[in-house]
């Protein structure tokens, strides 16, 4: 799997295993095609696709990924930040990839007048975010996981990252089949779908398509329960599987960027974690919710980021419902793969089921 460093404002409002490509709610079917005919490759069984995508190295690659987001929402804030929540519920985003190996890659998410990027150099980590000329390098231990434990922020979503999220809710409540081969980013794609068993779940089925030749994931695409078209999508438009050119993999500050240096070595495996203090989860697989402390909604808690996504939520609960049981009292706001529930305690219970897990998890939870 390509695995930068951690997104912790990502995890933050990513459930865990389903719900986490959830979030970013999609609708591109236009955008990132397949070919009509199902292309030819060897039979494969729905075992041996789960194996050897978890068992697979993606070989060196260079692509473009197309994320999108509709969830017939309100309007919300915008931010201009690709990695805010309002990002992640709506638009659509494009990442530029260039990935030599696990230690050595680039992520790069342009925008209309900017760009983030996130480089890792074997034990140097950058990131760079151009609308505040502000450029962070994380010096990571010796003895730092190749595949990932840092926690440099801001990482853009991969089909690979997503893929593994939801892989994770493989097990006795999912059903797993394999469909019609496809064709994403020009390249012959076994469809490997997995559905739960559950129908709490808001969350239909998910399709991943796996390439051909070396079963990198190349789209991943999620269905809301009874729907015929994807409400998530993200997946290669353009993939090659060559070396990059080294002059894409290096960085070095832009004249006048204020550079902030971060070490890492202090820190065991690297692992800096910056998510909130009190955000918990409770359930499991397809039925996880996500608890977010009401300091977690606090106006300009964590920073800039944290204010935008105040903003956001501000906004999303204008358009909620009232609603009250034996858990107490608060809003409600439900789209086809998320429910939101906001008490008038001040938590929030969020997750890609409905309402009523909700409740169970607000019941759950002390006063």
């Amino acid at each position: 799997m390509i695995q930068p460093p951690k997104l912790s404002r990502r995890a933050r409002w990513a459930i865990p295993a389903s719900a986490l490509v959830v979030t970013g709610g999609v609708l591109a079917g236009t955008l990132i095609s397949s070919a009509q005919a199902a292309p030819g490759l060897p039979a494969r069984t729905a075992a041996q696709l789960l194996a050897e995508v978890a068992d697979s190295t993606p070989p060196p690659l260079t692509g473009t990924v197309v994320e999108t987001a509709s969830f017939g929402l309100p309007s919300l804030p915008a931010t201009g930040n690709p990695t805010s929540l309002s990002s992640l519920l709506t638009g659509s985003h494009t990442i530029r990839v260039w990935y030599a190996s696990p230690g050595h890659f680039r992520l790069a998410a342009p925008q209309s007048l900017s760009e983030s990027d996130v480089i890792r150099d074997g034990r140097t980590a950058w990131l760079w975010q151009s609308t505040l000329n502000k450029v962070t390098k994380y010096t990571l231990p010796a003895n730092a996981p190749e595949k990932g434990s840092g926690s440099v922020p801001q990482q853009p979503l991969t089909p690979q990252q997503a893929a593994k999220q939801v892989l994770a809710a493989v097990g006795p409540t999912t059903t797993v089949r394999v469909d019609s081969n496809v064709t994403v980013a020009g390249q012959a794609a076994y469809a490997l779908v997995l559905a739960p068993k559950d129908a709490r779940s808001l969350i239909g089925q998910v399709q991943i398509d796996v390439d051909g030749s070396n079963s990198v994931p190349l789209r991943l695409q999620v269905f809301a329960r009874g729907a015929s078209s994807p409400a998530f999508q993200v997946g290669y438009t353009d993939i090659h599987f060559v070396k990059p050119a080294a002059a894409d993999l290096n960085f070095t500050p832009p004249p006048g960027a204020t550079v902030t240096q971060v070490n890492l070595s202090d820190h065991p495996g690297g692992n800096m974690d910056h998510a909130t203090p009190g955000v918990t989860t409770s359930g499991s697989g397809w039925l996880t919710v996500l608890e977010l402390p009401s300091s977690t909604l606090t106006p300009g808690a964590g920073g800039s980021s944290a204010g935008d996504s105040t903003a956001v939520l501000r906004t999303l609960l204008a358009a909620a419902t009232p609603v009250h049981g034996t858990w107490g009292s608060g809003r409600l706001l439900r789209t086809s793969l998320v429910s939101a529930l906001l008490t008038d305690q001040g938590s929030m219970f969020l997750g890609a089921v409905q309402p009523s897990v909700l409740y169970a998890a607000a019941a759950a939870h002390p006063h």
